[in-house]
């Protein structure tokens, strides 16, 4: 009987083998490709036609040997995800190999499947399937990063013989679970990981947590988890990995958490990065004996780094940076010869590089490939201690006061992949040694006091490079005009080089050139056509600040998103070809494609002929600037379908006509300077209906006409507003009391104006105190208005005087009346006041001696009349500031009798003269001792009003590059 029953079952196996795979499972899974969109053909081994039919053939699919169930499904996206340098090639294949659709139910017929791995796939925000908690064998389960949005659902909890849960989303899946209690039916859980799922209504999360005890890996990083209030108890004494960085968690759960520490002594992986935590570091954390990762990093952890630090020799991999954590390092830290990797970056340890090279010169050396000192106020200079780091991979030293030479033991970092040096203050030349890293991938050497001659034999021997930053410094490129470099550079920065006066010919060899900064490079010739035949776009080009000359070729403008383009300050000339208009070339390239760039600068150029009427597809650019230049014509009405245009500069060309109403479509411009054109008509309305984020308006030197609308006062975030120089008439709108952001100092900008001036190409030009000056990171000092050389009459509206945080204000040569407003001495902010040649009537206000921080003041050619009151700034003034008035009192030399008749010096009483100088001088010092620590001693005193000052005082006039 038993030899039959064998015959039977080998029987039985050979019909399974010869048949393969179980027919019920096979049409499942035939149902399951049927609902997938399968952009990249991976499933097409899944097929029913002849020699395709066993499934346990197929492409991902895992069948038993003998009994031909399918057992595992493997169909995560093969292709890795890519770095930022990856090409638009390679992520549009990557997106292409995603599988996309529904998830058919026909996976309950795979009765015997225990692995289902379908991560890093695009689903598109469709809800994890309910059914899936039904396939009741399964062990492992990974949907992570595949799209799937909605609700967790709760049937997940009957998979109860799961080991391994990742559930791991993306930012913007909106993956949320509201209730965790269904975990705790995964009895069996020893691997968890749900990392950026939004746990923020799970107040549950800690007490199921606590009821899994085999759980070893644990993974919540970015799951906004809410605060659990104490006391709380934590149980997760089997934990090898804990992951709960990116969450704000406070100093009342992270007490629970280092309490609970104590007893997970099979700990190996510590994550608490990016959170709240502003304590000193707990000293039992530095007794895990087995911890091997620890990353505190972005916290508000505080006070010295500790002794105790070396206690934990099984350490591999430290990171407490970005802390308020103190040096100095501790020498115990020499102890650690395990350590792999060191990053305590922006920590202010205070030290000296060589002292920090001697402590980690021991057995650390040895194993170290990592060491990250970026930002931590190091100074000295770098020694031959180098040389001891034989296994470094990485060194990071940016943003620190290191000096010296970089020496030559450089060379000996065989391993070295990443170098940063940048923003130091290294002088001297660079060690010819650096050409022995034949493994360096980056290097970034900018902003330092290097100089010296650069040539192949310095970077000709580097294969591997795809980073080399070294602008501004003072080097010199000397390299054959028919050099080939080695390498395939993708971000390249030169700026402030002396590259020779012809275009560099090398870089034609560079296909993968990305990032390109040549700025500033002693550049005198052409441009190639060449340089657009890349075989990536470029994502930024900064070519600004040479010369030059020249026409621009037909331009392949197929820019990634968020590129950048710089191509001001040059002698660059479009004109003279066969598209209508000096700038279609490079606008009206290809009409039906959407442009990436985000910055076009074309400022500073002899650009001529009108603005083509082709900006439809330009719709991700941010700033404009074609300022400075000879274009003509009016400003095309297409420019209003650029809806996310934040900053646009039309000044200094030759453009006339009306502002188009389509404009009003840009809702989002924080900066419009047209001023310095031929335009004409009357001042939109719309623009306060519908630019309500306006910081900065210019529109003077133009041919304006009609009346300020007041509908401008609805833009309460306007800071700067320059109408001067036009035609306008009527008198000045009793609603300026509107602008909020005139009245009030916020202390910070808006993000859009904060993204555009960190591009490095916002600039606001604005005139302060008769001079045209530039603004960029210091624009939100400024608060101006500018109504001089109009027609405006009728008085200064007193609502003028509620804008205290103004410091501007120009409404000379115009025909106003009446008195300065009693309250002008309100404006305490003021530095410059120009209300020359008017028709002002009255006395000089008293509380204008108030003003102690103007330094600007013309009030001459009115009908004012009596005494200039007495201030230390008033009287500093020269005489012709107050000229072409009835004004008595210095600086003038009309005296002011006692009889109220004003004479001349010369006219008698020449006592009364001197007495009137001796009391001008006594006031004089008594007032500048006053003003001097009214103005001064916050400066002293108030570390906040030192910092504001001191960037105040970085503008500056047109800045050289």
């Amino acid at each position: 009987m038993s030899v039959l029953l064998v015959l039977l079952f080998l029987s039985l196996a050979t019909v399974n083998i010869n048949e393969g795979c179980i027919e019920s499972e096979r049409q499942a899974l035939f149902m399951f490709k049927h609902d997938v969109t399968d952009g990249a053909n991976r499933l097409s081994s899944w097929s029913l036609h002849h020699g395709h039919g066993d499934c346990c053939q197929w492409d991902g699919v895992v069948c038993d040997n003998v009994t031909a169930h399918v057992l595992e499904l493997h169909l995560a996206n093969p292709r890795p995800l890519l770095d930022d340098y990856g090409s638009d090639a390679e992520n549009e294949a990557t997106e292409r190999s995603k599988l996309r659709g529904k998830i058919n139910p026909s996976l309950l017929n795979l009765t015997h499947l225990s692995y289902l791995n379908l991560s890093q796939n695009g689903f598109g925000g469709i809800p994890i399937p309910d059914f899936i908690g039904c396939i009741e064998s399964l062990r492992h389960l990974d949907l992570s990063k595949a799209g799937f949005g909605g609700l967790v659902p709760n049937q997940l909890g009957n998979l109860s013989s799961l080991e391994y849960l990742n559930l791991r989303a993306d930012i913007g899946d909106n993956l949320y679970a509201t209730d965790l209690q269904w975990l705790s039916g995964l009895s069996l859980i020893e691997h968890l990981d749900l990392s950026a799922v939004d746990l923020a209504q799970a107040s549950n999360w800690l007490q199921v947590l606590n009821t899994l005890p085999f759980l070893k890996n644990l993974y919540l990083s970015g799951c906004k988890l809410p605060q659990v209030p104490p006391p709380t108890h934590i149980n997760l004494s089997s934990l090898a990995i804990l992951d709960l960085s990116l969450n704000d968690i406070e100093n009342s759960l992270g007490g629970s958490i280092f309490h609970g520490l104590v007893n997970m002594t099979s700990l190996r992986h510590l994550d608490l990065s990016n959170n709240l935590f502003n304590s000193s570091i707990p000293e039992s954390l530095y007794s895990l004996d087995s911890l091997q990762f620890l990353n505190l990093g972005s916290n508000k952890f505080r006070g010295k780094l500790s002794s105790a630090m070396g206690n934990m020799t099984s350490a591999i991999d430290l990171d407490l940076s970005d802390n308020e954590l103190e040096g100095p390092i501790p020498i115990t830290m020499g102890n650690l010869c395990n350590l792999k990797s060191i990053v305590f970056s922006e920590l202010n340890l205070n030290q000296d590089v060589s002292t920090i090279l001697t402590v980690l010169s021991g057995c650390v050396s040895n194993q170290l490939d990592k060491l990250d000192l970026s930002g931590c106020h190091l100074s000295g200079q770098l020694t031959n201690q180098l040389r001891n780091f034989k296994s470094l991979k990485e060194l990071h030293l940016s943003g620190n006061s290191v000096s010296g030479p970089i020496p030559i033991s450089i060379g000996e970092l065989s391993s070295l992949r990443v170098l940063e040096l940048d923003q130091n203050q290294l002088k001297g030349q660079l060690p010819s040694s650096i050409g022995k890293l034949t493994n360096l991938e980056i290097l970034d050497i900018s902003t330092n006091l290097l100089e010296g001659v650069v040539s192949k034999t310095y970077i000709g021997n580097l294969p591997k490079l795809k980073v080399f930053q070294a602008s501004k410094n003072s080097f010199v490129l000397r390299v054959s005009p028919d050099w080939i470099p080695p390498f395939e550079i993708e971000l390249l920065g030169l700026r402030s080089w002396n590259v020779g006066s012809m275009f560099p010919l090398w870089l034609h060899s560079q296909k993968h050139l990305r990032y390109l900064d040549i700025s500033g490079s002693r550049i005198s010739d052409s441009l190639p056509s060449w340089l657009w035949n890349f075989s990536s776009p470029f994502q930024y080009l900064n070519l600004s600040h040479n010369q030059i000359h020249g026409q621009i070729p037909g331009i392949p403008w197929t820019m990634s998103v968020d590129s950048v383009i710089d191509l001001s300050f040059n002698l660059l000339n479009m004109s003279n070809n066969n598209f209508s208009g000096s700038l279609s070339p490079l606008l009206c390239y290809k009409l039906k494609e959407t442009m990436g760039t985000v910055i076009l600068n074309l400022g500073g150029n002899v650009l001529f002929g009108g603005i083509p009427d082709c900006w439809l597809n330009w719709q991700n650019l941010q700033v404009i600037k074609l300022s400075n230049n000879r274009l003509n014509g009016s400003i095309p009405s297409s420019m209003g379908t650029l809806q996310s245009i934040v900053s646009l500069h039309l000044q200094k060309n030759h453009l006339s006509g009306e502002i188009p109403l389509s404009l009003n479509n840009c809702t989002d411009l924080i900066l419009l300077d047209a001023g310095e054109n031929e335009l004409h008509g009357s001042i939109p309305r719309w623009i306060g209906d519908s630019l309500r984020k306006l910081v900065v308006l210019s529109l003077r030197s133009n041919k304006f006409s009609g009346y300020i609308p007041d509908e401008l006062c609805t833009i309460g975030s306007l800071q700067v507003l320059d109408l001067a120089d036009n035609n306008i008439i009527g008198s000045i709108p009793r609603c300026v009391s509107k602008f909020r952001a005139m009245a009030n100092f916020n202390g910070s900008m808006g993000t859009a104006i904060s993204y555009v001036i960190g591009a490095g190409t916002f600039v606001a030009t604005i005139v302060m105190k008769g001079q045209m000056l530039e603004y960029g990171t210091n624009l939100n000092l400024v608060r101006s208005i500018d109504l001089s050389n109009n027609k405006l009459s009728g008085e200064i509206p007193v609502e003028v005087t509620s804008l205290f945080e103004l410091k501007t204000l120009n409404l000379s040569h115009n025909l106003l009346s009446g008195t300065i407003p009693d309250r002008i001495g309100e404006l305490r902010s003021l530095e410059s006041i120009d209300f020359s040649v008017n028709k002002f009537s009255g006395s000089i206000p008293e509380s204008m001696s108030y003003l102690t921080f103007l330094s600007h003041l013309n009030l001459s050619f009115n009908n004012l009349s009596g005494v200039i009151p007495s201030s230390t700034q008033l009287q500093s003034f020269d005489s012709s500031c107050y000229e072409g008035n009835q004004l008595c009192g210095l600086p003038v030399p009309n005296m002011c009798p006692e009889n109220g008749t004003i004479h001349g010096v010369g006219h008698g009483g020449g006592n009364d003269n001197e007495n009137e100088t001796d009391r001008f001088w006594f006031g004089l010092v008594v007032g500048f001792v006053i003003s001097f620590w009214s103005v001064f001693g916050p400066l002293v005193f108030d570390k906040r009003w030192r910092s504001i000052y001191t960037l105040f005082g970085s503008q500056t006039n047109v800045e050289n590059h």
